[in-house]
C-alpha cells in the first residue's frame, strides 16, 4: 500500500470558531507516522451559518436535514476554493463535521455536512462519519483524535485538547485511555460574548475578576466528573448543568470568567493522574491554549513534576484537522482508527463512511 499520503483535514468545533482546513502530508516510515501541515487556514463563519449551527438541535426534523445538505455544499466548496488557491492535489478529503446530537447512551450522535454533498461539490473523495460505527458497537463514538495522540504524538505523557470542549488522551499500561474532562471554550466564549467579545484574549478578562468559590463548588459539582471512563459530553449536557450554573449567578462577568477558568483547570489536574516517578510533559493545543491566563492556572495546579507545553500556533490550531486526516487515512488503508479503551466499545473499529465522486 501507498506509504505517503496527502489530506484535508475538516474540523468544525463546539466553540463555532470557524471551519478548520488543514492540508496534511503523512509518510509511513520505519513503522512510524510522520506529519507535515502544509496549509492550514480557518474559515469564520457568517453570522447567519453561527445561528443556523447554534440553533440546529431544536430544528424541526426537515429543517435539520436541509440544513445537514446544505453544510455539506457550504464545506464542499469552500474545499473546492482552497484546493484552486493552493494549486494543490489531495487524495480525498476527511471530514469530522459540525456535531449537533451526542448522547451515545441513546446511540445518538450528529454531525452535520453530509459527505456526499461534500464530494459533490469538493470533487474529490470524502471520508466522513467516524463516529456512529462506534456507537453501533455500544461504544461512546468519543473521543476519537486518541489514535492520532497515539500514533502522532508519542513523545507526550498527556494530551489535552482545550476546544468546546476539554479531553485528555495518554497511555496507561499499554492501553490508551482518553474521555472529554469538561466544558472549556463553550462557556468562556458564552460569556466573553455576553459582553460583546469573540473570546477572551489571552484571559484578559478572567486575569481582572475574581475566583467566587460559591460558583466554583456548583461547577465542580456535577457527578460526571468523579465518573469513571469511558465518558463523553456533548452540548446537551454542558447547556444543562455548566452553562445553566453560570446563566443563575448574579456574579459580574470577569468573576465568572475567572471562575470557569478556575474550573476548568481543576479538572483537568484531577484528570492527570501521575503516570510514573518524575517529568510528564503535557501537550496543550485548542483554542484554549492560547489563553494565558488559564495555561498558568493549570502548571500552578499540576506543580512543578508537570511540564505544560504550548506548541506552535500551527499545531494548537489545527491539531484536530490534523488528526482527522489521519483517521481518514486509517480509513483508507483498512486499519483501526477508534479504540475500544477509550470508547468501551465490543472491539477497536474501522470508523468512517467513504464517497467517491
Amino acid at each position: 500500500m501507498d506509504t505517503s499520503y496527502h489530506v484535508i483535514g475538516l474540523m468544525s468545533g463546539t466553540s463555532l470558531d470557524g471551519l478548520d482546513i488543514a492540508y496534511c502530508r503523512f509518510t509511513y516510515n520505519s513503522k512510524n507516522w510522520i506529519y507535515d501541515i502544509l496549509n492550514a487556514t480557518t474559515l469564520t463563519y457568517s453570522d447567519t451559518l453561527i445561528d443556523q449551527l447554534r440553533n440546529a438541535e431544536t430544528a424541526s426534523a426537515l429543517d435539520l436535514i436541509e440544513l445537514h445538505h446544505a453544510y455539506g455544499r457550504f464545506t464542499g466548496q469552500q474545499v473546492h476554493a482552497f484546493v484552486q488557491q493552493h494549486d494543490i492535489r489531495p487524495d480525498f478529503v476527511a471530514s469530522h463535521g459540525h456535531t449537533v446530537f451526542h448522547q451515545p447512551q441513546r446511540h445518538i450522535s450528529l454531525q452535520l455536512g453530509h459527505g456526499a454533498y461534500i464530494a459533490a461539490h469538493a470533487q474529490l473523495p470524502v471520508v466522513c462519519d467516524f463516529r456512529t460505527l462506534d456507537i453501533a458497537l455500544n461504544g461512546q463514538g468519543a473521543p476519537l483524535v486518541p489514535i492520532g495522540d497515539e500514533l502522532l504524538f508519542k513523545e507526550y505523557d498527556y494530551c489535552i485538547n482545550l476546544g468546546g470542549i476539554a479531553n485528555v488522551s495518554f497511555s496507561q499500561n499499554d492501553r490508551r485511555i482518553a474521555f472529554d474532562i469538561c466544558a472549556c471554550n463553550m462557556l468562556l466564549n458564552t460569556l466573553a460574548g455576553s459582553i460583546g467579545l469573540p473570546y477572551d484574549n489571552n484571559g484578559k478578562q478572567a486575569r481582572s475578576g475574581s475566583l467566587h468559590r460559591g460558583l466554583l463548588q456548583e461547577l465542580n459539582a456535577p457527578a460526571y466528573f468523579s465518573a469513571p471512563a469511558p465518558k463523553s459530553l456533548g452540548k446537551e449536557w454542558v447547556l444543562e448543568h455548566s452553562l445553566r450554573t453560570l446563566t443563575a449567578s448574579t456574579a459580574p462577568v470577569a468573576d465568572k470568567l475567572n471562575t470557569t477558568c478556575h474550573h476548568i483547570a481543576q479538572q483537568l489536574k484531577q484528570a492527570l493522574i501521575p503516570l510514573h516517578k518524575g517529568q510528564h510533559r503535557v501537550l496543550l493545543t485548542g483554542g484554549g491554549a492560547f489563553n494565558g491566563y488559564l495555561v498558568e492556572l493549570l502548571q500552578g495546579y499540576l506543580g512543578d513534576n508537570y511540564s505544560v507545553e504550548v506548541p506552535t500556533p500551527e499545531v494548537v490550531s489545527f491539531k484536530e484537522a490534523l488528526i482527522f486526516a489521519f483517521l481518514g487515512v486509517l480509513r483508507w488503508r483498512g486499519e483501526a482508527n477508534c479504540l475500544q479503551s477509550v470508547t468501551g466499545a465490543s472491539h477497536n473499529n474501522v470508523g468512517g463512511a467513504i464517497y467517491l465522486c
